[in-house]
């Protein structure tokens, strides 16, 4: 773990954990055809010896809105005897750059120590002068529960109201817990829409029990069903409220959703349908580590883009530029990225690729080959190892392209469709500087390595139109190709040009740490995703390294 995040993420003995919630109303709008698309990162420092912050944590970014509610919660450690301050700064997400919205600075004790029920502050702006109202920022803080227990639960809903004459609604549910007070609500969890539907059954919600109710199974739960509009002016159709008991009781009745401002006006017509809890199970949560320390082996895969574009490595102006002085972007990204993931692979065969280039001796142009030359066996044992062959390469073969990325995906997915026990998981890091050829082909890859034991990461790099990048991370909308949604999200895309140092050794090492942080935040929770959909628990086995693999490596040739 980085030592600078040390004191806030891992600390051995901190006094509590605290889950911070937060929200924000009234910001600015930096967009013109729409609103803003807020995220908020968090940022700490302890005094006296940290002199900046560092980031800890960094929210979903919601689209088309001025007052976000984040659903992603942020897990602090608390030290009573520390100074430990804290810096909310929230941004309008574009794609390339991010426009600065607003920023609150304070310390843990403060919120702590606050007796009202949300801490509710005045964003500032970067100029102090000039007095722009950049709205307010809202935190709920609550000491976490130490409660384990997850809870998976799928609702549907009945004669919902058509709201519109032409077409149908495309429904979906918002539920907060009720804050420590019961006067307020926190937002923990959404579905998907349902399209075109009155009468609509969800899919399924998991979620841990601590993050819904903080462990009181009595506690106010609080569940509005909205008509989805693009927007971002989602209509209220209606709202109910239960606890995590009355939930999983078996014998209650449905519940009625009620149109809350209609029933100020007119109490005899307030209904507007009815919810019900179609399936519920309660189960004990099982982390991450958990699968690690018993038998799951994580195997790591890269591909790395030798399209035309980039420019030859003897160019300074390349992407692929080799000297001494200074590592390139995709030496940058391979370190950062690989040098974590592979003290995760014990077996210490890390499938390398190329793609995108004109290979000797034919020099045909291929989309899939082999780092190291041997089609047969294109392990490498470390990411020294694969450098020493990405070097080798860049004297090896012609720069071409165009930028394929289904052959990449489909390799992986034809060894990890093999290994589908829990005991192996794969985390393919895509490393490319060019805007996808292959958009459609590479969607439906996307779709069906959803369903597999796979994570795929993606780093661009240079100055390219990434928007279609952008597409394939579903953090917001699930992935959908040829009518088929993804069934997780595994898929995280990141431009390298923001974490790029460009001046002293210190900060260019803190740019491949912050590259790192930000690329592999999410493998934990897809990972334990996965094998949750498939009811796979750990099972306490042996370590081995399994041979196996390389016979189902796919032999490949030039496409």
């Amino acid at each position: 773990m980085n030592e600078i995040l040390e004191p806030f993420l891992s600390n051995s003995t901190p006094t509590s954990q605290l889950e911070l919630t937060i929200s924000a109303r009234n910001l600015l709008n930096t967009d013109i055809l729409s609103k803003s698309d807020p995220f908020c990162i968090i940022s700490m420092r302890e005094e006296p010896w940290q002199d900046q912050y560092y980031e800890i944590a960094k929210t979903e970014m919601i689209a088309d809105t001025l007052n976000p509610q984040w659903v992603r919660k942020v897990v602090v450690n608390y030290s009573f005897e520390s100074i430990q301050r804290i810096r909310f700064e929230i941004r309008d997400e574009d794609v390339t750059l991010s426009d600065f919205l607003g920023y609150y600075e304070t310390t843990l004790s403060d919120l702590i120590s606050y007796t009202g029920r949300q801490y509710i502050r005045k964003l500032k702006g970067m100029r102090e002068a000039k007095q722009v109202d950049c709205g307010q920022i809202i935190i709920v803080t609550e000491e976490l529960s130490s409660c384990k227990q997850m809870v998976e639960i799928q609702f549907k809903a009945t004669n919902l109201p058509k709201l519109n004459p032409i077409i149908r609604n495309d429904p979906f549910l918002v539920i907060s817990r009720s804050n420590l007070y019961g006067d307020s609500y926190s937002v923990v969890t959404k579905t998907d829409p349902v399209r075109s539907t009155q009468n609509p059954t969800f899919k399924p919600i998991s979620i841990r029990i601590a993050s819904l109710c903080n462990g009181d199974f009595d506690r106010d739960i609080k569940i509005e069903c909205y008509d989805y509009r693009s927007n971002g002016n989602h209509y209220l159709i209606g709202t109910c409220y239960a606890t995590l008991k009355s939930l999983s009781a078996h014998d209650e009745p449905p519940m009625t959703l009620v149109n809350e401002q209609r029933l100020r006006i007119q109490a005899s017509r307030c209904a507007v349908g009815q919810l019900f809890v179609e399936k519920i199970h309660i189960d004990e949560e099982i982390t991450f580590l958990e699968y690690l320390r018993n038998g799951t082996q994580m195997h790591f895969a890269v591909a790395i883009d030798f399209t035309g574009s980039n420019g030859v490595h003897i160019d300074p102006n390349s992407l692929h530029y080799l000297c001494d002085e200074r590592m390139n972007s995709y030496e940058i990204a391979l370190t950062g990225v690989g040098q974590i993931l592979q003290h995760y692979d014990s077996t210490k065969k890390l499938l390398a690729y190329g793609f995108g280039a004109k290979i000797p001796p034919s020099y045909k142009i291929s989309h899939l080959f082999a780092l190291n030359g041997n089609s047969e066996n294109p392990y490498c044992s470390d990411i020294d190892e694969i450098l020493q062959n990405y070097w080798q390469q860049l004297n090896t073969v012609q720069l071409s392209g165009p930028t394929f990325f289904s052959p990449i995906i489909n390799s992986v997915i034809s060894i990890a469709k093999d290994f589908q026990d829990g005991k192996h998981y794969y985390v393919l890091l895509i490393i490319t500087d060019g805007i996808i050829s292959d958009i459609q082909r590479t969607k439906q890859a996307i779709v069906k390595a959803s369903s597999l034991p796979i994570s795929i990461i993606i780093v661009g790099v240079g100055n390219a139109d990434f928007k279609k990048m952008f597409k394939l991370d579903g953090d917001s909308v699930r992935l959908n190709a040829k009518g088929r949604e993804a069934e997780r999200d595994i898929v995280q895309f990141v431009p390298l040009e923001k974490y790029i140092a460009r001046s002293g050794l210190n900060q260019h090492i803190k740019s491949q740490a912050d590259l790192a942080k930000e690329v592999l935040a999410e493998i934990p929770e897809q990972l334990t995703s996965y094998m949750k959909s498939r009811g796979i628990k750990p099972t306490i086995v042996a370590r081995s390294t399994p041979d196996s693999l390389l016979a189902v490596t796919p032999t490949m040739s030039s496409v």
